[in-house]
C-alpha cells in the first residue's frame, strides 16, 4: 500500500487513530495517518497523561479485535490499588488492586508503541502538522499541512486528533469548552530528589489527594517513574495557548505557597521538587450540543475529537472502541461505499458519546468540586 492507493485519511497517531489504521492494515484496506510529531522515537513525548485502565468491554475487546490483546496482557499491570485521600493526607478511600483486574493499566507511551509496532512506518507520514481539511468540488476531501503542501484526492478523513480537531470544524461550529481546572503534568524519574519520598506514599500504585477543589494525583509507571499531575481552579486566560513549559521553580513555588498553603507538608513535599520541566493541561469539554451533529459525507471523528471529556477512566477506551466500530463497517461495507459506512459508525457512536459527555460533567462536579474528595464518595454511592 503507497500514499497514492491510499483513499482514506487518518489525522492523529495516538491511540484512536493507530487502532484504526491497525485494522485497516489487517482487513489491506489502504490508508495513510498524518502525524505532527517528527518521528516515532519523539511520538507523545509531552503528553499529559500518565497511566491508562483498559476496561474489558471497550479498549480490551477493540485490542483484540486488533490481534493485539495477548501482547497488551503480557505489558499491562494488574492488581493496582487507589488510594483517595483528602488534603491531610487521612485515606478517605483504598482501592485494593485485585477489584481492578478487569481494568488493567498500562502506560500511555507503552500503549503507543504496541500499537506503533503493529502498522508499517511507511503507513504514518511523521512531521505533517495539519493546518485546515477542505472539501473539494468533486467530492473528494484535501488535506492542507502547515507546510503548504496539499494533499487530496481522499474519500475519507478521519479526526483522529483529539481535542483541537481540524476535522470537527467540517461537522460542526461547536468548539470545546473549559471546565474552570487546569493541570500541571511532569515525570518523576529514579533520579529526582524527591522519589524516595514520592514511593514510599504511592508505591506501585494510583494516589489521589483532593481538597478544596485542588488535586495532587501520582500514578506510578512501569519503568519505575511516576506521573505527577497538580490539578487547580484557574481562569481560562491563565496562560497563553503558546506557552507549553514553564519556569519550573517560579511555578511550583506559587503553587505551594498560595495554592496549596492549607495542605499538610506531607503532600505537598512531594511536589517540591525545583529541578523538574512539567506540561500546562487546561482540561476542556466538548458540549452535549456538538454530538448532535448532521452527518457529513467524506469526514467523521474519533475519540477526543467527538467526545472529549475531562479525565474519567473512559476517554481512551471509547476510543478505540470508536476505532473498532468504525473500522468494522469499513469493511463491511467496502471502499466503495464509505459513506454508508460512516453513517451506520455515527448512529451508534453519538448516543455513547453523549453519555461520556454527561459522565465527564458529573466528574467536573463532583471529582473536582471544592468539598471533594466527601463529594465525589456521596455521589458515587449514590450513583
Amino acid at each position: 500500500m503507497t500514499l497514492s492507493q491510499a483513499r482514506i485519511a487518518i489525522i492523529g497517531a495516538g491511540p484512536a487513530g493507530l487502532t484504526l489504521a491497525r485494522l485497516l492494515e489487517l482487513a489491506k484496506i489502504a490508508y495513510v495517518v498524518f502525524e505532527r510529531d517528527e518521528s516515532a522515537a519523539l511520538a507523545g513525548e509531552y503528553s499529559s497523561s500518565g497511566t491508562l485502565d483498559i476496561h474489558e468491554k471497550l479498549g480490551q475487546s477493540a485490542l483484540k479485535e486488533a490481534g493485539l490483546l495477548d501482547k497488551f496482557q503480557s505489558i499491562a499491570r494488574y492488581d493496582v490499588p487507589t488510594r483517595i485521600v483528602d488534603a491531610q493526607g487521612k485515606v478517605i478511600v483504598m482501592i485494593p488492586g485485585e477489584s481492578n483486574t478487569h481494568k488493567p493499566e498500562i502506560a500511555r507511551k507503552d500503549l503507543r508503541n504496541l500499537l506503533l509496532s503493529s502498522i508499517p512506518d511507511k503507513a504514518i507520514r511523521w512531521g505533517c502538522k495539519v493546518e485546515d481539511v477542505q472539501k473539494d468540488n468533486d467530492g473528494s476531501v484535501s488535506i492542507h499541512l502547515t507546510n503548504g503542501q496539499v494533499v487530496s484526492g481522499f474519500l475519507l478523513v478521519v479526526g483522529a486528533d483529539g481535542a483541537w480537531s481540524k476535522v470537527r470544524k467540517l461537522i460542526t461550529s461547536e468548539k470545546p469548552q473549559y471546565s474552570g481546572t487546569h493541570f500541571f503534568t511532569t515525570f518523576i524519574k529514579p533520579e529526582d530528589p524527591t522519589y524516595t519520598s514520592v514511593a514510599s506514599v504511592v508505591e506501585t500504585g494510583n494516589y489521589l489527594a483532593m481538597g478544596n477543589g485542588r488535586q495532587i494525583f501520582l500514578h506510578y509507571l512501569g519503568d519505575r517513574s511516576y506521573h505527577l499531575s497538580v490539578g487547580l481552579k484557574l481562569p481560562e486566560n491563565w496562560t497563553s495557548s503558546s506557552m507549553m513549559f514553564h519556569d519550573s521553580s517560579a511555578l511550583w513555588k506559587s503553587l505551594l505557597q498560595n495554592e496549596f498553603i492549607e495542605w499538610t507538608q506531607e503532600l505537598t513535599k512531594l511536589i517540591s521538587s525545583s529541578n523538574r520541566s512539567f506540561r500546562s493541561w487546561p482540561l476542556y469539554s466538548t458540549p452535549e450540543k456538538s454530538v448532535d451533529w448532521k452527518h457529513i459525507p467524506g469526514v467523521t471523528l474519533i475519540g477526543d475529537a467527538a467526545h472529549l471529556t475531562v479525565p474519567t477512566g473512559e476517554g481512551v477506551n471509547n476510543a478505540l472502541y470508536d476505532s473498532a466500530e468504525l473500522a468494522r463497517q469499513i469493511i463491511k461495507c467496502g471502499i466503495d461505499d464509505l459513506d454508508s459506512a460512516v453513517i451506520i459508525y455515527e448512529k451508534e457512536m453519538l448516543p455513547r458519546a453523549l453519555k461520556a459527555i454527561g459522565k465527564g460533567k458529573w466528574y467536573t462536579e463532583h471529582f473536582f468540586g471544592a468539598d471533594t474528595p466527601q463529594s465525589f464518595l456521596q455521589a458515587s454511592m449514590k450513583s
